[in-house]
């Protein structure tokens, strides 16, 4: 819908009487990106962060020999360059001038800014919407959710084993994977699951399995493990920027997981062309999403 408003562009604006304008203004979603993106600041162009494996296992020493001696060198690299996203509109100085309703006005940055905030979420979730797709890799050549990473010590899941929709069983399956990560030398390391991130279709049935005081859906009284033993401490994270339905996925407490960085935050400017007297106005924000270790999310694409 490129071009420019002129008063043609909204010719009830010229006349009194409009009782409400309507379109533009409505409620919003808090903020939700932030649920499984750590928000980090940037002051380059771009930011790197570079895998650096531990050591392996001790071997044991033969009496009187001397100790085995392991390496490190550097892993995969993953790069975060920040891209600028901007939008804007124009209007005439007649419009301007003779616009006779200034909520039409205040609403067009109202609009604005709520474009730039949907940008915001939409390039987050992506992150996860692209999580399965081969053509979106990171920085160990693979998609963020898949049954072979590469390492050290073999390959490596973070996707469950077997595809399934949400379910008590599932989750728990879920959270056992998780609890069996290990680094990239195969050693043990206490990775937990922090927050289950879902679609609006799983966000009842979600707050049903994790909340319930005994086992739900089933006639046995059993005690809610989950919930007794304090697993998924963040609780449910309803994402509406999610497409598939189906796909859901585990935030653990990998120190390097998923990310944003805000390179610039959101700005917004208008000045005047001197030629024609039209007026701009633009928004703009600049920054960068992605994952560092792919151990920072669990997740599966529904059965």
């Amino acid at each position: 819908m490129a071009g420019i408003i002129t008063t043609g562009s909204n010719p009830k604006a010229l006349w009194p009487g409009v009782k409400a304008w309507f379109g533009q203004k409505y409620n919003e979603h808090p903020v939700e990106w932030k649920e499984f993106l750590a928000d980090l600041s940037s002051d380059k162009n771009y930011e790197e962060e570079v895998e650096m494996p531990g050591f392996g296992l001790l071997p044991e020493k033969a009496q009187g020999q001397g100790v085995t001696y392991d390496s490190t060198a550097q892993g995969a690299t993953k790069r975060y360059t920040h891209v600028v996203y901007g939008m804007g509109y124009i209007c005439t100085e007649e419009e301007k001038d003779d616009n006779l309703y200034e909520t039409v006005s205040m609403r067009r940055a109202e609009s604005l800014a709520f474009s730039v905030r949907q940008t915001e979420e939409i390039v987050g979730a992506n992150v996860l919407n692209r999580a399965f797709n081969t053509s979106y890799t990171g920085a160990d050549g693979k998609a963020l959710i898949v049954n072979d990473h590469t390492s050290l010590a073999g390959s490596q899941s973070n996707v469950l084993g077997t595809a399934a929709d949400l379910s008590e069983a599932a989750i728990e399956a879920m959270l056992i994977q998780i609890m069996q990560a290990t680094d990239s030398r195969g050693l043990n390391i206490s990775l937990i699951g922090q927050k289950l991130v879902v679609p609006p279709a799983y966000a009842f049935e979600a707050t049903r399995i994790l909340q319930s005081e005994l086992r739900s859906g089933t006639p046995n009284n059993d005690v809610n493990a989950m919930k007794k033993m304090g697993v998924l401490p963040g609780g449910v994270a309803i994402n509406h920027y999610l497409t598939d339905a189906d796909a859901w996925f585990i935030k653990t407490n990998a120190p390097h997981g998923l990310k944003r960085y805000t390179r610039r935050a959101t700005s917004f400017d208008k000045d005047g062309d001197f030629d024609t007297g039209n007026y701009k106005h633009k928004g703009t924000v600049r920054f960068s999403v992605g994952w560092t270790d792919w151990r920072g999310m669990y997740g599966t694409p529904g059965a």
